[in-house]
């Protein structure tokens, strides 16, 4: 018996691919209307949103010679998550635009579509609509909803001099991961650190679950690297911030760093796309649990490490980075 299922998005149609991609999914709780109508109807608890956008273009922020399509997807859903969370806010539902060459495989797209609905749930959400089109290379871009809770949005803008900083999560793994992959050796060998890249694990309930009592001052997401994204903080809140090399280091990145004759330092400065979490806490202050001091917020501008400026790149520029 001959197969005459479709094998490519051309022989499938736009329509029919959009069923396919809906089929079987249930929503969160805070979305009224899923896909079906000309707009999703998204509930509003707490009267306003948390609304962030991102887009990934393949072979630029991601190879599908490197990655799975339900690694691409989760990374997808992951990047946006995470800026949620990073405002205080609990992802409820995400729209998705998918740009696809026609010839593109029918498989690929459910990859992706699973990947992405993995990594909705994780966060706590749900796909609730978006569009296809045909496109020369594969592009997904995503736009992101969350509900502030009981907490006002926690913003750049609110470090203060006597604040301790601290991260959630394994900055440089992703660097890391990039580093192997780009130099060609054993993935094997090095698997904890290339799937940290291929598919991030954000946190979420490091910031989720902190009490509303835990005065949390300023907190980002750690996408284009720990020095850049601190840097945000430092010149929004109009402070200084110092990082301590020692309480960075990381002796799982060690193994890499050696075969590959790199400091790890630089992959947990500068590498990004960890989607870890870093936050700036009022002094005194008992760190919650998954928190791990790594500095302090002092009068002044900038980021420096151990009390002197970092050479090199501070992280990642779309324009001028790779």
């Amino acid at each position: 018996m001959t197969d005459s299922s479709p094998r490519s998005v051309r022989e499938l149609g736009e329509f029919a691919l959009i069923a396919r991609m809906n089929a079987g999914r249930t929503q969160g709780p805070g979305v009224l209307l899923g896909p079906g109508d000309d707009a999703a109807i998204l509930a509003a608890p707490a009267g306003r949103y948390v609304v962030t956008t991102d887009m990934l273009v393949q072979d630029r922020h991601f190879r599908l010679d490197w990655s799975a399509p339900a690694e691409i997807g989760a990374k997808a859903i992951a990047q946006n998550a995470a800026d949620v969370v990073a405002m205080g806010a609990r992802p409820v539902a995400f729209l998705v635009a998918l740009g696809c060459p026609a010839e593109l495989p029918v498989d690929v797209v459910d990859g992706l579509v699973d990947g992405m609905w993995a990594e909705a749930a994780r966060a706590g959400g749900s796909i609730a609509g978006g569009d296809v089109v045909r496109s020369p290379l594969l592009v997904l871009s995503i736009t992101a909803f969350g509900d502030p809770l009981l907490r006002p949005p926690v913003l750049r803008s609110g470090a203060r001099a006597g604040d301790v900083v601290a991260v959630a999560g394994r900055p440089g793994w992703s660097a890391a991961g990039l580093a192997v992959l780009l130099a060609g050796v054993d993935r094997d060998e090095y698997a904890d650190v290339v799937a940290a890249h291929r598919v991030p694990r954000p946190p979420y309930e490091a910031v989720l679950t902190l009490p509303v009592a835990v005065e949390i001052s300023a907190l980002t997401d750690v996408s284009d690297g720990l020095l850049a994204d601190l840097g945000h903080i430092a010149e929004s809140s109009g402070v200084a911030i110092d990082l301590d090399s020692d309480a960075l280091r990381d002796p799982a990145l060690e193994p890499a760093a050696r075969a590959l004759g790199a400091d790890p330092l630089d992959w947990v400065l500068a590498g990004g796309e960890d989607h870890c979490f870093a936050a700036t806490f009022r002094a005194g202050l008992d760190l919650p649990p998954g928190w791990v001091q790594i500095g302090r917020v002092g009068g002044g501008a900038g980021v420096t490490v151990d009390g002197a400026p970092r050479a090199g790149s501070a992280g990642w520029e779309s324009f001028t980075s790779g």
